[in-house]
């Protein structure tokens, strides 16, 4: 049976400085008999504003994902506050750490009815759905309360990944994994939703970001530190 962390254990964890949030310990991702990367180690630790950054093909994509438990890795392990990934239930592992991606995938229905469907999952049983949140959210991406009517199949690429953030966000992560988020968004809407990542972090000074992209000014404005990955 895996172990899981009871909620006082996991309180404990967190709020110790000198802890890291997540640590990545000689890990290695090999597709056919290439290895992509390997014998990585870093560690995350809490308010950091990590950029991961790599030529083309070096594994950046390959790299969150396999943080966030959706790819596998063929050496080394991943360690989230203090236990081993494989540990842990991985629905509420995947709720701490959540990866987002440029082609976020939605639900029929309502703006709206996307961000409540979340609730309905097991995992976020003993949450609630908060409309003030996500219209303070709107409010730092300049939209209003309107735009929680629009229907998905009426919406740009760019607005579905602000519908990514807003159902990523309102669950509380401690860890966002973001992969070329604001690739298909304006430069406004871009810095608008880098804005809103600022808020997220702040109301919670343990958590981190990971974020990759090709536009080096970005990199500056919103990391303090860098993870270079080699081929």
């Amino acid at each position: 049976m895996k172990e899981q962390l009871t909620q006082s254990q996991t309180h404990e964890l967190e709020l110790s400085p000198n802890h890291p949030i997540l640590s990545v310990q000689n890990l290695g991702r090999r597709v056919d008999k290439h290895w992509i990367w390997s014998n990585l180690s870093f560690q995350l630790f809490a308010g950091e504003r990590v950029a991961v950054v790599g030529a083309s093909g070096s594994g950046k994509s390959l790299l969150l994902r396999a943080l966030a438990g959706l790819d596998p890795v063929q050496a080394g392990q991943i360690i989230f506050q203090g236990q081993p990934m494989n540990s842990y239930f991985m629905p509420r592992y995947r709720s701490q750490i959540i990866y987002l991606h440029q082609r976020p995938a939605l639900w029929e229905g309502t703006v709206e009815e996307n961000l409540q469907r979340v609730y309905k999952l097991a995992v976020h049983h003993n949450q609630v759905y908060n409309r003030q949140l996500i219209l303070d959210y709107l409010h730092i991406l300049h939209k209003g309360a309107d735009f929680l009517q629009r229907p998905i199949r009426a919406i740009s690429g760019g607005e579905a990944q602000i519908v990514a953030f807003l159902r990523a966000l309102q669950l509380s992560p401690s860890v966002l994994l973001l992969d070329e988020p604001t690739a298909s968004l304006d430069t406004d809407t871009a810095q608008h939703l880098e804005a809103l990542v600022a808020v997220w972090q702040d109301k919670d000074p343990r958590r981190v970001y990971l974020w990759t992209t090709h536009d080096p000014k970005q990199l500056e404005r919103i990391t303090n530190r860098q993870i270079t990955l080699k081929e």
